[in-house]
């Protein structure tokens, strides 16, 4: 009995142990992360430095100019109040440049930012009236951002401060004009470059129910938009060409990679003390679309996040799963279309290497490698997962949804642009067409969502207004559009108003978080002490004899006799 008393003993003491170093490390930043639609193990710890996707492409409606659009948070729900979705203002966000094929950043452009509250304890809105302006006083929470950008390794310089986050969109009564909203939240800097930061209508368009056995087993469960009705956070970066071109001379060197990356400050957690340092760390990685969400092995995928490009090439069995893909093999398996002989060396030039003849792939082509620019050392490229453009191939008026697949060079993977069909054109990358060059007609028709829900806008930053209405009454109101912004049924699809150029941001006043930790430590200690009370507690009922002389047994007859088998 003792000996059961001291196990018993134990068993709650590890699971306080376990209360008190939840409630500690929920004191300070967390340190998980993943990207690209909460698809690593830990990514539901922290969705705010989520990213969902990358997109790069040339400006179709600006030559010499490059757009680069980076999208968080994923699944925001239009509803989701009195709180939304604000960027975190303890993380770094980063879109990253390789121009010469080291797979190391030549060029970082970087937002970090900062929350303007004025609620304080007097209510919980987030707006206490129509806000019709980005300086709205209606508008009690806010946030603005600093822009910072390196190049070739050299400091950080501060190119903007206190610039305006677009808000998140309350709805048509609290936001009569939103698409007025987003046009004051575009910042024109000089040098010509254009910046964005605030929610958007999700761009990313497939059918999740690939997960469901490959659409059902039977290609029957396809055709529904799986992220149709909810927004994302968006930064994004129009620049010239040369500002991100090797030697500032894209004609000679027109290919770059780019790739987002979030960071947090590193936190040290002792036996006493929980300390947030000013060390940064990588938590969130995102280059092409769908690597780490079905390339890469669960097991890996937190890691894969954390991980710089120039390290990919060291990773075997990363290497190993582009080389040798599950999907294929799944495919093979469900639907008989016989997988493609491996290794896959053009999967390695697709995501890898980009599309080369100097690296000795299969496909022959030179599309949109950096090997491909004329002043990079071929002796100091290291293939690397990113997304990889070549500026020198201009936009097409009419783009084909299947990119290089189809015919169009411009489209994925040679960048990415928000019209591409990504999840269509993967699926018949790692069916080998690549190398074929022929569609597989078996998989012809994809996942069934061939364009995203909403129309996107004509110039910078091209995204579409984030939706209003709930996603789970099947009647999402989608975007309005300037006009009919105040109607009882707005139409769910309008491409946002002619973006207007601002050359200086809004000057807001910048916010002290130091209320907020002490709210947060508070609560963490309170969560422990209850925490500590409810294990005491059991532990002492436990120990308490009933008549008849036996434990009490806190748990149902079905409880104690396994663990639960029902559905969640």
């Amino acid at each position: 009995m003792r000996s059961t008393r001291t196990r018993r003993r134990g068993t709650a003491l590890a699971a306080l142990g376990l209360a008190l170093a939840a409630g500690v490390a929920g004191l300070g930043p967390s340190g998980a992360g993943a990207s690209s639609h909460r698809e690593a193990p830990l990514i539901a710890a922290d969705p705010a430095v989520d990213n969902t996707d990358v997109y790069a492409f040339a400006s179709p409606d600006r030559p010499g100019y490059a757009t680069f659009v980076a999208n968080f948070i994923p699944f925001e729900e239009p509803n989701g109040g009195p709180n939304f979705y604000p960027f975190a203002t303890d993380a770094v966000y980063n879109i990253n440049i390789d121009n010469n094929g080291d797979a190391r950043p030549d060029v970082v452009y970087r937002w970090t930012f900062h929350n303007v509250d004025k609620r304080g304890g007097s209510t919980f809105l987030y707006n206490n009236g129509p806000v019709t302006s980005i300086a709205d006083e209606n508008l009690l929470f806010r946030q603005t951002y600093t822009l910072q950008a390196s190049f070739n390794g050299g400091p950080f310089q501060t190119r903007v401060s206190n610039a305006p986050v677009a808000p998140s969109r309350v709805g048509p009564a609290s936001m009569p004009d939103y698409a007025k909203l987003r046009n004051q939240a575009v910042t024109t800097l000089p040098g010509g470059w254009k910046i964005f930061a605030g929610q958007a209508d999700d761009p990313f368009f497939l059918d999740l129910r690939v997960f469901d056995l490959l659409y059902g087993g039977n290609l029957k469960e396809v055709g529904q938009d799986t992220l149709g009705g909810y927004n994302v956070n968006t930064i994004a970066i129009q620049v010239p060409f040369k500002d991100v071109a090797l030697n500032a001379d894209a004609k000679r060197n027109p290919v770059i990679g780019t790739w987002s990356t979030a960071e947090r400050p590193r936190v040290r957690i002792t036996g006493k003390t929980t300390t947030s340092t000013k060390d940064l760390v990588q938590v969130s990685r995102l280059g092409n679309p769908l690597v780490n969400e079905v390339v890469v092995p669960s097991g890996l995928k937190d890691a894969f996040n954390a991980l710089p490009p120039d390290k990919d090439a060291s990773v075997a069995p990363v290497v190993a799963r582009v080389k040798d893909p599950e999907v294929p093999k799944l495919i093979q398996g469900i639907y008989g279309v016989k997988a493609p002989a491996t290794p896959r060396n053009d999967l390695v030039e697709i995501f890898l290497t980009g599309i080369t003849t100097k690296a000795g792939g299969p496909i022959k082509a030179d599309l949109n490698s950096q090997l491909n620019n004329a002043d990079v050392n071929p002796s100091a490229f290291r293939p690397s997962e990113m997304l990889r453009l070549n500026l020198s191939v201009k936009p097409t008026a009419k783009p084909n949804r299947l990119g290089v697949l189809g015919g169009d060079l411009q489209g994925f993977p040679d960048g990415r642009r928000l019209t591409d069909d990504v999840v269509d054109i993967e699926l018949q990358a790692l069916e080998g067409a690549a190398q074929t060059g022929k569609l597989v007609s078996a998989l012809a028709a994809g996942d069934g969502v061939n364009a995203n829900d909403h129309a996107f806008g004509t110039s910078f930053p091209y995204i579409a207004l984030p939706n209003v209405g709930a996603v789970n009454n099947g009647t999402s109101a989608g975007n309005l559009s300037q006009s009919s912004a105040a109607a009882v049924t707005p139409p769910r699809s309008a491409p946002p108003a002619e973006q207007s150029v601002r050359t200086a941001p809004v000057a807001n006043s910048s916010h002290d978080d130091t209320m907020n930790a002490v709210i947060t430590a508070t609560l963490g200690a309170v969560a422990v002490a209850l925490a500590a009370l409810l294990i005491v507690g059991w532990l002492m009922r436990r120990r308490r004899p009933t008549a008849a002389g036996t434990p009490q047994n806190p748990l149902p007859p079905s409880a104690a006799s396994g663990p639960d088998k029902s559905p969640a």
